[in-house]
């Protein structure tokens, strides 16, 4: 039985892959949340009772900025037509991963510049 070749192994996919390549590689996601096509900084991803989600700074909004620039909570689920961009990002000092909200829970965390 021949092994494939690294290059020929297909990398996992599915939105949770998606988040953890773009934390660890510092790197944007575009996606659909509420109807509106956004595009996120993803800096964590962590659980709560058996749900995920993704700690991100919101970089746009329909194509345009947003009002107020925030470090925001997505329940992974809600995040449609997830893809990873080229679009590189810096950690924002909003990112606390000490944070009780955390409960010990981050499956992933972006790791400072």
């Amino acid at each position: 039985m021949k092994l494939p070749a690294d290059d020929e192994v297909a990398a996992p996919a599915g939105p949770a892959p998606t988040i953890f390549e773009a934390i660890v590689r510092k790197t944007c996601v575009s996606a659909t949340y509420n109807r509106t096509e956004i595009i996120l900084a993803p800096h964590a991803m962590w659980t709560r009772h058996g749900d995920m989600f993704v700690d991100a700074v919101t970089l746009r909004l329909n194509d345009a900025p947003p009002r107020e620039v925030k470090l925001g909570t997505f329940k992974l689920i809600g995040l449609g037509n997830l893809q990873r961009t080229d679009e590189k990002f810096f950690v924002s000092e909003m990112f606390q991963p000490g944070d009780a909200k955390y409960g010990g829970e981050i499956l992933l965390a972006v790791e400072p510049d």
